[in-house]
């Protein structure tokens, strides 16, 4: 008479559970299945109920992140294991059923075996040069390995002498070029970031963008920008403009300093916008004027009180 529960006999998609195994995963019960393939393959229940696995890895599946159509690594060697068949996904990632050289079978993502952060079944873990992946004349962005180091990080992945399209040699970690974070010697970060200062509108040294989307500051103690919570529970306020800080006052209650802030933000901040599109208008219409009649916007503190110079 079968156990309580038991799904011997029950299908699945194009699997016919056959046995239980005794195992668990996940504290569920674990079943042999055979496929109408003719291939096996062990699920647990909740993997085979939710219809997470309807096959022995026959059928060809979605990758679980991208949804495009998951490479086939049947037959592949990726160091001391090669490649047998699918299995069912972990973790949101595609994984395959290898055997190592060694006898044992292990499971494995696809981004793992690819980035050869896994070559074996666990026999030659601490077999560092063989565990290692031939990158050599490889490219990654404008990276070219040239030979690794015998430097790693904490993570112990070799560090590789790689030479940039613009001459310049770097030393990047293996994880870093095989998951491409990095892609130059930091040349393409310059380039970038020079792009993005040459869209900026810099006048009288203050960026106009920045101020237009200024947010709130994830460091900031209190909620609010330009506010900061003292060790005593008093609020203080400041805010910044043109390299000069201001001292807005210390107050005992949070709204009354975040009302103090925003005043002088509309002082400043707004008043510097309102000045600028103003002057910009003039500008755009008689670029002579512009060059004759720069903007300035000067703030200075006087009597406890914000006040503005503009020309």
């Amino acid at each position: 008479m079968p156990k309580k529960n038991s799904l011997i006999g029950q299908r699945f998609g194009l699997l016919t559970v056959v046995e239980e195994t005794g195992e668990r995963q996940d504290n569920y019960r674990v079943w042999r299945c055979r496929c109408d393939c003719g291939g096996e393959i062990l699920a647990s229940t909740r993997r085979l109920k939710n219809g997470i696995v309807t096959n022995c890895g026959c059928v060809r599946k979605k990758s679980a992140h991208r949804g495009n159509v998951a490479e086939d690594l049947t037959g592949r060697v990726f160091g001391y294991l090669t490649v047998i068949r699918r299995a069912p996904n972990k973790g949101g990632r595609t994984c395959w059923l290898c055997r190592c050289e060694c006898g044992k079978e292990k499971l494995a993502t696809s981004r793992d075996l690819k980035a050869g952060k896994v070559k074996s079944c666990g026999c030659h873990t601490y077999d560092r040069k063989s565990n290692r992946v031939d990158l050599t004349g490889r490219r990654f962005g404008r990276l070219t390995a040239i030979e690794p180091t015998d430097r790693r990080d904490a993570k112990d992945s070799v560090y590789w002498r790689c030479r940039c399209d613009c001459g310049r040699e770097t030393e990047v970690t293996e994880n870093a070029l095989v998951q491409g974070n990095s892609l130059s010697c930091g040349c393409l970060k310059e380039e970038n970031q020079k792009k993005i200062s040459q869209r900026l509108h810099r006048i009288d040294g203050t960026c106009v963008e920045i101020l237009e989307k200024r947010k709130y500051r994830r460091d900031n103690t209190s909620g609010f920008r330009g506010v900061l919570k003292l060790t005593n529970g008093r609020y203080r306020a400041d805010i910044n403009f043109k390299g000069k800080r201001f001292y807005l006052g210390t107050y005992p209650d949070y709204k009354e300093a975040v009302n103090a802030r925003l005043e002088a933000e509309e002082i400043i901040h707004n008043g510097f916008l309102e000045a600028y599109y103003q002057w910009k208008k003039k500008a755009d219409m008689d670029p002579k004027w512009r060059e004759s009649h720069p903007l300035i916007y000067e703030v200075e503190k006087k009597d406890g009180r914000l006040v503005v110079n503009r020309e």
